[in-house]
């Protein structure tokens, strides 16, 4: 198997992620259509807590593999990759049977003190089998990014994706008669059904297509555990940062829905409210993710390698180009958002009071964008450490804007996405804050940020008045909200060719496929 370049490498992942984001649409839709905003908030009580117990189960392994192996690789010995890869196995295994135990241990504790509505234990068991499942296929993803061949990594996601959906689906319609908890159980079997395929699909792939030592090379292999050293010196930092991100999202799967009680709310209520919250409006706000987590995991190796190599300019010239694809992608997303809000939740999935929320997450929607980028870039830098410092601080604004202003009955869950859309701005600003200090990086601010916003602005000028005069009924129908969108996408590209924020190579990259290199 032959090495991708970053960009080919990021495009991968994001034809594969662009895929999985369509049938996750679609599957989002018929999910709230199927067991209602309530069933969805009770699967969104108890995910956060069990991507939690993945974090720890995985100790940050997969992004260690992932930036060593392509050290190695830069090197020239593909022999020190495997023993690297072997070695983090070995303590990815322990270390995730050891959560596992530990959670059918602490269910009970969970159960009672922790989530908010008792009705999720059957759920949130259910999910217990992906733990050690999710652990394993991650570190095959990440010995494979290493590599720099981001297929393997696309292919899973999209057959664990589409196994995810089926068999969620179809479980939850035939538990759904008994209650809508036991279809929120379903939702949580399709999960751990999709992970075993793509686990059991990379396992082909590894053993079909994995790269193989050739000729006579001197290898001298490390002592075991100065490999371990490398890997948990890197491994700990990563883990640290995904544990905090992952427990404040726990914290808020706790924490809204009880503020929301505060306001007023029934507990079917503020279930139901939460559902919209997390399974209509964040859903919206993170598609455009598909192309910053893409080029988060793209750069891990691509910085690393062009960092091992002691190329500084070219380590600069690749975030240079992340940030800008990430202005060009984001900065239209939340315009979309800010201006059809209830557009889109109505026509999309049948609610348009979520729209309330995502207009006011859609402020927020480009930071959390260059968020996802930047920490992906410090992560291939070595300094895993940074993004978490950044996170803590972040989140100290936003769990105290969630606790005050939830409860607010003027604000409820308004109140929620404003302080969401603080963390955002914050931890965005200071990873960029450090990638200025650790690189000495100076971006060219009217290409990466002016020319896209200026695009974005002209996009919705154009939108706001099909909407107005054109499709007047455009939150009403899908073919009225397709025609708004064509005419402002439309609008978006013409006026980025015309000030030259997009340049004929772009599209030929596009095109083409071709592999690049800055």
């Amino acid at each position: 198997m032959t090495r991708q370049s970053f960009v080919y490498g990021a495009f991968i992942l994001l034809m594969a992620s662009l895929l999985n984001r369509l049938i996750g649409f679609v599957y989002q839709i018929a999910m709230i259509r199927l067991i209602r905003p309530e069933g969805v908030g009770l699967f969104n009580m108890v995910y956060p807590i069990y991507v939690l117990v993945l974090v720890l189960a995985a100790a940050g392994i997969p992004v260690a593999i992932s930036k060593l192996v392509a050290e190695e690789v830069g090197r020239g010995s593909l022999r020190g990759a495997y023993r690297i890869f072997s070695i983090a196995f070995v303590c990815i295994i322990v270390s995730s049977l050891f959560f596992t135990i530990l959670l059918i241990a602490g269910s009970p504790f969970l159960q009672r003190y922790v989530f908010p509505n008792p009705q999720v234990y059957y759920c949130f068991i259910s999910l217990v089998p992906g733990v050690v499942i999710v652990s394993l296929c991650s570190a095959f993803r990440g010995f494979f990014q290493g590599l720099q061949q981001m297929t393997p990594t696309a292919v899973t996601q999209v057959t664990e994706q589409m196994v995810r959906v089926v068999a969620g689906l179809v479980i939850a319609y035939l538990m759904l008669p008994r209650g809508v908890e036991y279809a929120a159980m379903g939702i949580s079997l399709g999960v751990v059904l999709g992970e075993l395929t793509g686990f059991l699909f990379m396992l082909s792939i590894y053993f079909r297509r994995r790269p193989q030592p050739s000729g006579f090379v001197l290898y001298l292999p490390e002592p075991g555990l100065k490999v371990a050293g490398r890997i948990f010196e890197l491994a700990v930092p990563v883990t640290l940062t995904r544990f905090v991100s992952t427990a404040l999202l726990s914290l808020d799967a706790m924490l809204i829905p009880r503020r929301l009680q505060e306001a007023g709310l029934s507990i079917t209520e503020a279930t139901g409210v939460y559902g919209q919250f997390v399974g209509i409006a964040e859903t919206l706000l993170f598609t455009p993710g598909i192309v910053t987590i893409s080029l988060a995991t793209a750069l891990i190796p691509a910085v690393s390698d062009a960092l091992a190599q002691g190329d500084l300019p070219l380590v600069r010239g690749r975030t240079e180009e992340a940030i800008r694809l990430t202005m060009l992608a984001g900065l239209p997303a939340a315009g979309v958002f800010f201006l059809l809000p209830q557009e889109l939740c109505s026509v999309l999935f049948g609610y348009a009071d979520a729209g309330a929320a995502l207009g006011m997450l859609a402020i927020g929607g480009p930071f959390l964008y260059l968020q996802q980028t930047t920490t992906g870039i410090l992560q291939g830098l070595g300094h895993a450490g940074r993004p978490l410092k950044n996170l803590v601080f972040a989140s100290l604004f936003k769990v105290t804007g969630i606790y005050f202003l939830t409860p607010v009955p003027g604000l409820t869950i308004r109140g929620t996405a404003l302080s969401l859309c603080a963390g955002y701005i914050i931890m965005a600003l200071l990873n960029y804050r450090d990638l200025k200090e650790l690189t000495a990086l100076r971006i060219d601010l009217a290409y990466c940020l002016g020319k896209p916003l200026l695009a974005t602005l002209g996009m919705m000028v154009v939108m706001w008045y099909a909407r107005s005069h054109i499709f007047p009924f455009a939150g009403v129908t899908l073919a009225g909200l397709m025609g708004v969108l064509f005419l402002g996408g439309a609008a978006y590209l013409i006026i980025l060719l015309l000030s030259g924020g997009m340049h004929s190579y772009d599209l030929h990259r596009l095109s083409s496929f071709l592999g690049w290199r800055r």
